[in-house]
């Protein structure tokens, strides 16, 4: 008796473990904060790229009025 007790003892352990471990979900706070970061973070490549593009024109255009 005391070994079917001490079984049911852990298998109820082990089974609250696995339960209570579930992921929560997101709030809507967090839901937006997480896509504001993402869409910064897509307009600051954009941004150092169209900047990087414009530096280039630049330098090409400076190359011209030297020749």
């Amino acid at each position: 008796m005391k070994k079917s007790a001490y079984t049911l003892t852990l298998l109820l352990c082990l089974s609250l473990v696995f339960v209570g471990c579930r992921e929560e979900k997101e709030t809507p706070a967090e839901t937006i904060e997480e896509t504001m970061d993402e869409t910064i973070e897509e307009v600051s490549e954009e941004v150092e790229a169209t900047s990087d593009d414009v530096q280039d024109v630049i330098e090409d255009l400076e190359e011209e009025v030297e020749e």
